[in-house]
């Protein structure tokens, strides 16, 4: 057995004690916390929002004066039915005959005060100007505002907005409560709200629930706040609130199926709803702007066979003689893309765009047209009852023989006459003769004008053939055509 060097064995044993000594300084003394679980999220208490908004909201009940020849008002539909027929129908309740005596010879029926509707709405200043919706004051002869004190007060309406539906009137009272206006851009789908109102006339009910979309289309005028708040006839015109205590919205409509709430509401968004009640309480009428065209959506379809990339912007489908956009050089096919630089997601947000530009404003639309974009100046005017399209008819004329290229997409075609492009104020075309295979899965028509291919214009059955002819049968042909005053893009599948 060899000999122990002591000296080096102590030397090691010392650097192994320093060496464990340092491992173990340079470990921090951590205390030992036990995990806990997440605590779960409790449910909101609405009940500070109900005292502190309730004494704003009021019931609002209509009057419309009849005349009648006396006897019972059994067979008259109750308060809440006319709402529910007006609302959800948007036919005026009928009325079930009762039996009564005729009126004598030679004197007139006296009226009668029946009642038309329920509803509600809220205080927007101390001294007496209320908000609710156009459709409960409409026709009234008498508006009764009844407040959370019982107090009630015969209201003047100041105006009232269709378009909107919003409508404004003004009680004789002063130092009343009122509400507080909040940012609708700041309202997030899945945030807590509550509606207040008189459902079916009963007073300051309170329901609440969340915010399941912003900025839906419903075929309205405005991008409606869309909840599963229940809502109910005479909640119409209540104030949707947020977890602050602000008014975001005015309730105003339901989707249902069996005319009672399920499960999906809408309101006006307060924004909107201010800047047309601020018109009527200086003007009693809304002043809006318009251009005069026609329009509808632009699908994926065609916004990709096109070139426009994704969907996007208004497809004009017609323009009104005369009107600034015909002035200004829009024409049926065109796609409005922007509004004075706004861009325009969807077609519903042109409408909005240029109903609130003043009157005699100057602007620029932005229109995609045949593969390219450009700019057009117009001069905004004054909103005016839509008139009706009118349908061209085109003299009668024998249908002429077709050529092979038309008849590979499934049409018989023949060239336009001077009066038809006049009658239709179009330069060019081919018009429809005949349609079978894919140009009417397509959906297209005899009678149909054709007037671009792809974005190449068509101007004579020439040009159709000579365009027919390059496309690409495997893909799908996005065909321009005018059907009477109205312009609309469709796809024809040749490969099937």
């Amino acid at each position: 057995m060899s000999r122990i060097d002591w000296k080096a064995w102590r030397a090691y044993a010392l650097v192994a004690v320093l060496a464990v000594a340092g491992t173990v300084a340079l470990i921090p003394a951590r205390p030992v916390v036990a995990q806990s679980a997440p605590q779960p999220r409790s449910l909101p208490d609405f009940s500070e929002l109900a005292e502190q908004v309730g004494p704003a909201v009021v019931n609002i009940r209509t009057v419309e004066r009849v005349r009648g020849g006396g006897g019972s008002s059994s067979g008259q539909m109750d308060e809440e039915m006319q709402e529910f027929f007006r609302r959800f129908f948007g036919v005026p309740a009928p009325q079930t005959p009762s039996p009564r005596s005729p009126p004598r010879p030679n004197r007139p029926a006296p009226e009668e005060d029946q009642p038309r509707g329920v509803g509600s709405g809220f205080v927007l200043t101390q001294d007496g100007f209320v908000m609710t919706n156009a459709h409960v004051v409409e026709g009234a002869d008498e508006v009764l505002v009844t407040l959370t004190d019982k107090r009630e007060f015969k209201a003047k309406i100041i105006g009232a907005d269709k378009r909107s539906d919003v409508a404004v009137v003004k009680i004789e009272a002063t130092g009343l409560p009122f509400v507080k206006m909040g940012d609708v851009n700041r309202l997030k789908v899945g945030e807590w709200v509550m509606a207040i109102g008189s459902p079916f006339g009963l007073d300051n009910s309170v329901t609440a629930g969340i915010v399941s979309a912003k900025q839906r289309d419903t075929g309205d005028y405005l991008p409606f706040i869309q909840t599963d708040v229940a809502i109910n006839p005479g909640n119409s015109g209540g104030p949707l609130i947020n977890m602050r205590g602000e008014v975001v919205g005015i309730n105003s409509q339901i989707y249902s199926r069996s005319g009672g709430f399920m499960g999906i509401s809408f309101a006006i968004p307060i924004d909107e709803a201010i800047r047309v009640s601020d018109q009527l309480r200086a003007t009693g009428r809304v002043s809006r702007g318009r251009i005069g065209v026609q329009i509808d959506q632009v699908t994926k379809d065609v916004a990709e066979s096109i070139g426009l990339g994704k969907p996007q912007g208004a497809l004009v489908r017609s323009v009104e003689s005369g009107s600034p956009a015909d002035k200004a050089g829009v024409e049926a096919g065109d796609i409005i893309t922007r509004f004075n630089g706004q861009a325009i997601e969807r077609a519903s947000d042109l409408p909005r765009m240029v109903g609130n530009t003043k009157p005699g404003g100057r602007v620029t639309l932005t229109v995609f047209r045949r593969g390219g974009s450009r700019d057009l100046p117009i001069t905004v005017t004054e909103f005016e009852a839509d008139k009706p399209a009118r349908r061209a008819s085109a003299p009668e004329e024998k249908p002429k023989a077709s050529s092979p290229a038309a008849q590979s997409l499934g049409l018989a075609v023949s060239d336009l006459t001077d009066a038809q492009r006049r009658e239709l104020k179009i330069k060019g075309g081919v018009k429809v003769d005949a349609v079978s295979d894919a140009a009417a899965r397509a959906g297209i028509r005899e009678g149909d004008i054709i007037v671009a291919i792809g974005n190449t214009e068509i101007g004579s059955m020439r040009e159709f053939d000579a365009v027919v002819a390059k496309v690409d049968k495997n893909k799908p042909i996005p065909v321009l055509l005018r059907r009477g005053e109205l312009a609309t893009y469709l796809l024809i599948r040749p490969a099937r």
